[in-house]
C-alpha cells in the first residue's frame, strides 16, 4: 500500500504544479495534485485564503491559478527544510 502524503507535501505538490506551469487551469491542477475533487477544493480554498495562489479569470471567463510571491517563498523555505532533514538522515 502506498504511503499517505502529509498535508505539507500535498501543499508543496500543488504549489510546484502551479509554479512549473506559471498559470494552470483548475482541471489540470486537479490531475497534477492527485487529489479527490472535494479534497482539491479544500486545499485550493485554503491556499487562496492564505494568499499562496491566486485565481485569475480572463475576459472569456476562463479560470487559471498562478503563484503569488508568498507561495513562492513557501516553496523556497520548504526546500531548505527538506535539505536540512535529508542532511541529517531523518
Amino acid at each position: 500500500m502506498a504511503k499517505k502524503r502529509e498535508r505539507l507535501d500535498v501543499i508543496k505538490d500543488i504549489l510546484m504544479a502551479v509554479r512549473e506551469n506559471r498559470s494552470i487551469k483548475p482541471t489540470r491542477l486537479l490531475y497534477a495534485s492527485n487529489l479527490s475533487p472535494q479534497m482539491f477544493k479544500e486545499y485550493i480554498n485554503e491556499l487562496i485564503g492564505k494568499s499562496f495562489i491566486k485565481l485569475d479569470i480572463n475576459k472569456n471567463e476562463k479560470k487559471t491559478f498562478s503563484l503569488t510571491p508568498k507561495g513562492n517563498n513557501f516553496l523556497e523555505e520548504y526546500r531548505v527544510i527538506e535539505n536540512f532533514i535529508n542532511n541529517f538522515g531523518l
